[in-house]
């Protein structure tokens, strides 16, 4: 039992939480410290003490003070309620339900005790707690209908369908007057009762269903999206024939909408040449519509094709409609097509004659030849810029004609950025992408992209003042603090990656680390969401939603970031030194003689010094602006100051594969098929000795592409460093299992040697397997390295080699210390691509040379 207080105090015990509710936390503490010096033991206090002291960001005082309340009053459920509270906001989730549970034997009535129990309980997946929990609440109180919803919620997420729908079965029965036709809360729950049974596979009984309660739904799109897919199920093609065809009329351009159609008539035994004139029909209904029009591309062939494709095609161009080329590519993947689309595309632009004598009166009434014509260079260019079509000369080429025309287009800059990009010059690149955006300064697409291609120039500062241009520049952190707020993962993962080609691993992985934070803040936010989804009535949304969450972390932007950050703490465990930004550019960890040494080591006492003297300056700022601001924000919380803005913290870490771990396990959790992934976290279960884990990251990377260039060579080197280990350095167990699936990527017997001599011989045309293959040789047979280069050389050479390509070959060259030979590579380079600055000579060639990056 709580301890007792006087009225006036127990008065001032209610203000204290009121002032916590209302986040007036300087007065909460006033008055708090008011009923300690009457009571200095009172547990209640304390612990409301605490919990205003935690919200001010200091949890290690909060616990210590919550502590003690629970040594002077332990069978106060208020103290153990504040002290789960605590526990939950440092996210120890799993204390914090322990300490719920506790307070609840104490107070087994409280409502708010148990509410926050159950809302751990779904936020850690304990379906089967939170059925009880819920159970409980509903009992307590069966009035609030929220309470039987959450019930049903929880039994559907537990996959108990059954007892979901019977609890809504059971609320509607306990109802006395039916609801309003306008009550938001029950039309969705109907929906969502409706969802369940479907779900059951009761298709039929979904349906009675949903006809029977009609009149109180509100989300008619839904209902009719719903009942169309029913009737399909149950096969009653003629109702659903006629569902969908209502649906094109509500939205003539959802895809799914002609997918089911097709589906509800069937197939006549022509195959899908047969909906050529329903989609005719459609398309004379919906002239503004775009999908009667493109669809039937897809599955026509030969003249049909052709014809379908001109009137498309000439009345797009004729538009000017920009996003034709995207809207089309899909067709590029059948060559029969593509060729078509190629020819019709330059008859429009070679001749302004041939657009006027080939198009319809009605097509040339909605734009001139001249636009056709342009717009057609414009199709063309994307054309030759496409991987399935690609002939980069031809593209700048027509980008140019059509600019020409056309010289304020947004959209053709933007192209032309994009050939540049693919011409690996990422300063042309930038440059061109600036001027798109300078010619529309109003546009917040076109400025991301200007400052997108600023940043794979690693023009940092440039691409955050574009960015500034958008952004709440007053914020705590000016531009970049907003783009954080605002979780810009985008800007913040290219922002790394620029930093991390640069050498600046402290920046690149405080970057890194933020994409991190972010995804943590949104499976922390769900949170906020298993009581207001159920209090607002949006349950399908909020089922939906956790189902997402479960998911979260397959995202590809987490994948990206993630894989960045473990390259970057792998390279500071290889390579200690690049921890300090001032020797990570112009040293490459190789001191030749007595001179270097004594280079490298003033250098390291010269940017010591330039840090400390730095981070001096920066906390003396940093203490004027609190003293200024009082140090709290418009809440009286304080504001969260970060500590370490430049990443020195992160980058000088001692245990670098142990945080890179942070990033890895998510990542082959929830994202076992991506090949990456499973490369670089064999990489660090092999630094790290752990042998078993790096034998099912290969087995993994197998199963997703076993002719990975990557994959074979960490194969090779694997065997390599299992032979090299004493006889006893693996415990039995772990040594059969190994030795087994070894053999089965080894393909059981085959020497390294012919299984690396048999992967050659099947990629001869592919440059990137070759530099695949012949690293993994000169781990066999390094003595052979001069071979090994000029096949390196002639790799380059082959007609499929791209710059990317021609830069693997570049580091391979340089890991092997090969200077002539890369010099040559890079000679050879420059001459094919020209336009790339990837092979500069000169100086360029010394820092590229030097750098450790």
């Amino acid at each position: 039992m709580p301890q007792p207080l006087s009225s006036k105090e127990g008065s001032l015990f209610r203000q204290v939480i009121r002032n916590y509710e209302s986040k007036q936390y300087k007065k909460g503490l006033k008055a708090a410290d008011q009923i300690l010096r009457k009571n200095p033991n009172h547990g209640d206090t304390l612990a409301m003490k605490a919990l205003i002291i935690n919200a001010q960001g200091t949890p290690e005082e909060a616990f210590k003070l919550a502590k003690i309340a629970l040594q002077n009053d332990m069978k106060s459920h208020v103290c153990w309620h504040v002290y789960g509270l605590l526990y939950r906001n440092s996210k120890n989730f799993e204390e914090a339900i322990k300490a719920y549970k506790f307070a609840l034997k104490l107070e087994p009535e409280s409502q708010q005790i148990q509410r926050d129990l159950a809302l751990l309980q779904v936020q850690m997946r304990d379906y089967q707690g939170y059925i009880t929990s819920r159970r409980t609440m509903l009992q307590a109180r069966p009035a609030l209908r929220q309470n039987w919803t959450a019930l049903a919620v929880a039994n559907h997420l537990a996959e108990d369908l059954t007892s979901a729908e019977n609890v809504l079965t059971t609320y509607e029965e306990t109802l006395k007057t039916p609801p309003s036709k306008n009550d938001m809360e029950h039309a969705e729950a109907l929906l969502y009762k409706n969802s369940i049974i479907a779900e059951m596979g009761e298709t039929e009984r979904a349906l009675e269903h949903l006809e029977a309660v009609s009149k109180y739904y509100m989300d008619k799109t839904s209902v009719m999206e719903m009942k169309a897919n029913y009737l399909l199920k149950l096969g009653r093609k003629e109702a659903a024939e006629k569902a969908f065809r209502d649906l094109i009329d509500r939205n003539s351009d959802k895809r799914s909408y002609y997918e089911g159609l097709e589906q509800s008539i069937g197939d006549s035994g022509k195959g899908r040449v047969a909906f050529k004139p329903i989609y005719d029909g459609i398309a004379a209904k919906h002239p503004r519509a775009d999908a009667p029009r493109r669809i039937p591309l897809n599955f026509l062939e030969g003249e049909d094709f052709k014809q379908t494709a001109d009137v498309y095609l000439r009345r797009m161009l004729t538009k000017g409609v920009p996003s034709t080329f995207a809207n089309i590519r899909a067709l590029y993947a059948d060559e029969s097509k593509r060729a078509v689309i190629f020819d019709l595309v330059s008859q429009f632009a070679s001749s302004t004659e041939n657009a006027q004598t080939n198009g319809t009166k009605t097509e040339q009434a909605n734009g001139d030849s001249s636009k056709l014509q342009t717009s057609a260079l414009y199709f063309l260019a994307q054309h030759y810029n496409y991987h399935l079509s690609r002939d980069l000369k031809q593209a700048m080429i027509h980008i140019d004609k059509a600019i020409e025309r056309e010289p304020e287009s947004v959209d053709f800059h933007m192209t032309k950025a994009r050939i540049w990009k693919h011409l690996s010059n990422p300063q042309k690149a930038s440059e061109t992408m600036e001027k798109a955006r300078s010619l529309d300064e109003r546009d917040r697409y076109i400025n991301s992209k200007a400052a997108k291609y600023q940043l794979r120039n690693t023009e940092n500062d440039t691409a955050l003042k574009t960015m500034s241009k958008f952004t709440r520049n007053e914020a705590t952190g000016g531009p970049l603090g907003d783009l954080h707020d605002m979780q810009c993962v985008w800007y913040i993962t290219e922002d790394g990656e620029a930093y991390l080609r640069q050498g600046q691993m402290g920046l690149a992985l405080k970057r890194f680390t933020s994409i991190y934070d972010i995804f943590d803040t949104w499976q922390d936010d769900q949170f906020d969401f298993h009581s207001f989804s159920l209090r607002k009535g949006q349950i399908r949304a909020y089922v939906e939603m956790v189902k997402w969450e479960d998911h979260l972390r397959e995202h590809p932007f987490y994948s990206r970031a993630a894989i960045s950050a473990i390259k970057a703490y792998m390279l500071l465990y290889q390579k200690p030194h690049l921890a300090n930004p001032a020797l990570a550019n112009g040293h490459n960890g190789t001191a030749s003689n007595e001179a270097d040494v004594a280079e490298r080591k003033k250098a390291l006492k010269k940017a010591k010094r330039e840090q400390q003297k730095q981070e001096k300056a920066d906390a003396a700022k940093k203490e004027e602006k609190k003293t200024s601001t009082g140090g709290t924000n418009s809440y009286g919380e304080v504001k969260k100051e970060d500590t370490d803005p430049l990443g020195t913290q992160l980058a000088e870490t001692k245990e670098p594969l142990n945080v890179a771990m942070k990033f890895l396990a998510p990542l082959l959790e929830f994202s076992p098929k991506n090949i990456e992934a499973q490369t670089v976290g064999f990489e660090v279960f092999l630094l790290r000795k752990k042998y078993l884990l790096a034998l099912k990251c290969l087995l993994g990377a197998a199963k997703v592409d076993p002719e990975d260039p990557i994959l074979h060579e960490q194969i090779i080197r694997f065997k390599q460093t299992l032979d090299s280990l004493p006889a006893d350095t693996l415990p039995p167990k772990a040594s059969t299992v190994i030795t087994s699936g070894l053999n089965s990527l080894l393909k059981s017997g085959t020497s390294p040697t012919s299984l690396n001599d048999a992967f050659l011989s099947r990629h001869t045309q592919s440059p990137r397997h070759i530099i695949g293959g012949l690293r993994a040789r000169n781990l066999i047979a390094p003595k052979s390295q001069a071979e090994h280069e000029k096949r390196a050389l002639a790799a380059v050479d082959l007609p499929e080699a791209n710059t990317a390509d021609a830069k693997e070959a570049m580091n391979l060259l340089k890991q092997w210390g090969a200077r002539d030979s890369a010099r040559d590579l890079r000679k050879r380079a420059r001459e094919r691509w020209s336009e790339t600055t990837w092979f500069e000579g000169g100086e360029a060639e010394n820092r590229w040379w030097a750098s450790e990056v």
